[in-house]
């Protein structure tokens, strides 16, 4: 209709950044269409008040009118007719998580909404993405598989295939993507080095989804479009052909997997995102920890705001370059004196590990979990193996180092476990192998009696993993506390050392009277209690039948993502009216991946928790969460 008609479309404040200041388009002798599809280039909003002056500031008038009367920020519609404007809609913008924030602290600031409003118009799972790096949403992408999002971020960086390539790349100052069927312990060092981790194989529950998450780093599991081919050192996706050394892009927070190098933008805390923070430590009830294996782990935590370490496990510090050769030497051992010799050796070593992280996490309470996984994850895999014998048989290799990894090989064999999850592991390992929880427990209680000879005020709780019963419980309990007596002695210091346990299996939450008789803890690893109740093994479960279920609506979410209320929530319940019917006092925590989930943060909110301990980089996703579940209930109060 002319170059005095046209339209537009704003924001009232920025939905990038949360700035307050008009954002938006606008064309002239246009219709709306115009300007969202693409066929001419609108103008921004600012060049309004230059092209029309008073149209401009009556828009500014208005919008000011709309956010105020909906107190939020507010997405408008609106034509100019010769001249007049007509507001056409108006309706919450949509916006980033650091848009959402900053938002959202300063309305308060404003007088618009009060700090309970503030905490409830950020979603607690959307800040995650201003802790990580991500993809910079303009740049171009070639996507060519996709997997699971088991470890938010996004990295760039060439590929490798093996865990020893990508420490010593690395080590160069090279930045490589380590790609791998699936990973061990064995692996560790590699996890460290590189950007980050993409697997075919794995849930998000799974050994690299779990490590990834707690180093911060991007991880993509269960990518079943690629076919791995170790020995020449490539992968295919669909028609796509990778080699090692090529580079490419995974996003963790999307489960892509991009061709070649992308844009990416680094994560920046603004102060408004400690203010808000602030404020929901001010709500919550409940503790929030973090899962921490290293001193870093434990620093990083710390200044993420978590109030302790709610899970320190120890088989991490098995799989050091400088520890393996040491614990292969125990797992080898023929007699108890040959594995003592080698768990002497481990001693020192370990007791400086828990002197680092409770040394990092000082006045903070850190719970450390005695030994979990099978001895057979220590050693390597026996098909990679017996290759690596028969290509040294072939080429007439060494006949010492043949013998010595024949041993190996063997012993891995023997060790093999059909299912291990359900195997030879956690307590049932310090029922049959005492004289290693006694080393590790002496580990523990050595660096506790150390640090209080320092001046530092540790505060150390013990562990012990995969309980069914109270007689088990009791048993090991006992072996614990014969160690602490006899440091105690040896170092003439009193230590209050709490003894705890995971419940992670259905008889131990039907019988968590019992249990709670001889524990000072219980701490949920629903990890392993939704595999266990479920029937499902997680590592498979993710990438083949869990999508299925959830899309047919037998499912509401993946259950490894977002806690099973009527199922695994209501063994949960039991085992805390249980435990607190014969001990009231009882802590209570959750150091499964759900720690860090706000649907099942407020489900154990409602349940009563204690505390919930999640990956470090989840820690204010939690302290968030947990601020909200307090505010729903009140709502549903007043309701």
């Amino acid at each position: 209709m002319g170059e005095n008609s046209g339209t537009g479309v704003a924001f009232t404040r920025s939905p990038a950044t949360g700035e307050k200041a008009l954002y938006g388009e606008y064309l002239m002798n246009a219709q709306g269409e115009d300007v969202v599809a693409g066929i001419r280039t609108p103008h921004p909003i600012s060049m309004l008040k230059e092209e029309m002056p008073e149209t401009y500031e009556e828009f500014g008038r208005v919008a000011s009118l709309l956010e105020k009367h909906y107190r939020d920020m507010q997405d408008l519609e609106f034509t100019i007719e010769h001249g007049r404007l007509y507001m056409l809609q108006t309706r919450s913008g949509k916006r980033t998580a650091a848009a959402a924030v900053k938002a959202a602290v300063d309305m308060v600031g404003e007088g618009l909404i009060s700090k309970e409003e503030a905490i409830t118009r950020v979603e607690a799972a959307q800040i995650d993405q201003l802790l990580h790096p991500r993809i910079d949403p303009n740049s171009k992408t070639e996507v060519i598989a996709k997997g699971l999002p088991a470890s938010p971020g996004a990295a760039t960086g060439k590929v490798v295939f093996d865990a020893d390539d990508a420490a010593a790349k690395a080590k160069d100052g090279g930045k490589v993507i380590l790609v791998r069927t699936e990973t061990t312990p064995d692996d560790i060092h590699g996890i460290v080095a590189a950007q980050g981790i993409l697997t075919s194989r794995g849930g998000m529950t799974s050994h690299a989804a779990v490590v990834a998450r707690g180093m911060g780093k991007p991880c993509v599991c269960g990518c079943e479009a690629l076919l791995i081919n170790y020995n020449a050192k490539l992968f295919r996706a669909g028609a796509v052909e990778v080699k090692e050394g090529d580079l490419i892009s995974i996003d963790g927070t999307t489960g892509s997997v991009i061709l070649g190098e992308v844009k990416m933008i680094a994560p920046e805390l603004s102060d408004e995102f400690r203010i808000l923070l602030d404020w929901a430590d001010q709500i919550r009830r409940l503790g929030v920890r973090a899962n921490a294996d290293t001193p870093l782990d434990a620093e990083r935590s710390r200044q993420f705001g978590a109030e302790g370490v709610g899970l320190c496990r120890t088989e991490h510090m098995f799989m050091a370059s400088d520890r393996l050769p040491i614990v292969h030497e125990m797992i080898m051992s023929e007699t108890i004196e040959e594995r003592t010799v080698a768990l002497d050796k481990l001693l020192p070593m370990q007791q400086g590990d828990f002197y680092g992280i409770l040394k990092a996490m000082d006045g903070l309470p850190v719970t450390i979990r005695l030994l979990d996984p099978p001895l057979h994850e220590f050693l390597p895999n026996t098909e990679e193996l017996a290759i690596e014998i028969a290509k040294l048989r072939l080429t007439n290799g060494d006949p010492g180092e043949i013998e010595r990894k024949d041993a190996i090989l063997r012993r891995a064999r023997q060790l093999h476990e059909f299912n291990p999850m359900l195997g030879h592991r956690g307590c049932r390992l310090g029922v049959t192998h005492p004289e290693i929880y006694a080393m590790q427990v002496r580990a523990i209680i050595q660096a506790t009696a150390q640090l209080l000879h320092e001046g530092y005020h540790p505060e150390t709780e013990i562990m012990i993993p995969v309980v069914m019963s109270a007689i088990e419980l009791k048993l090991l309990r006992t072996q614990c506390e014969e160690v602490l007596q006899s440091v105690e002695q040896e170092t003439g210091v009193h230590l209050e050392i709490p003894i705890g346990t995971m419940i992670e299996l259905p008889r131990a939450c039907v019988t968590a009277d019992e249990i709670g008789k001889v524990s000072d803890f219980f701490s949920f690893g629903t990890n392993d209690l939704t595999q266990t109740t479920l029937g499902f093994s997680r590592d498979d479960a993710e990438g083949k039948f869990i999508p299925a279920y959830i899309e047919k609506k037998i499912l509401a979410n993946n259950p490894f993502a977002v806690l099973d209320r009527d199922g695994v929530g209501k063994l949960v319940k039991m085992a805390c009216e249980l435990g607190r019917s014969v001990s009231p006092e009882i802590k209570l925590g959750i150091c499964g991946e759900h720690g860090g989930d706000p649907n099942s943060i407020e489900f154990f909110h409602l349940t009563g928790l204690t505390y919930v301990s999640c990956s470090p980089f989840r820690v204010p996703v939690a302290r968030l969460a947990a601020a909200q579940a307090v505010l729903r209930k009140c709502i549903a109060i007043e309701e």
